[in-house]
């Protein structure tokens, strides 16, 4: 039988901690920076937890 392909999206996305948590990476950081303040820049820049709700979706496109 053939290795199942991960989902190449889903790879540049999120990141696995060694305890098996999902990590993603904020919204809103992209363009439009200037009318935002330092404070919630600087939040956008630390990596988050996937909700509950969406982590089997994650792990099983990253074939875990």
């Amino acid at each position: 039988m053939p290795k199942t392909k991960r989902h190449s999206g889903a790879k540049k996305r999120f990141k696995v901690t060694g305890t098996g948590k999902l990590l993603r990476r904020h919204a809103m950081k992209a363009h439009l920076l200037e009318r935002k303040s330092a404070k919630r820049k600087r939040l956008f820049a630390n990596d988050d937890a996937v909700s509950g709700a969406d982590e089997r979706k994650v792990k099983r496109m990253l074939g875990h």
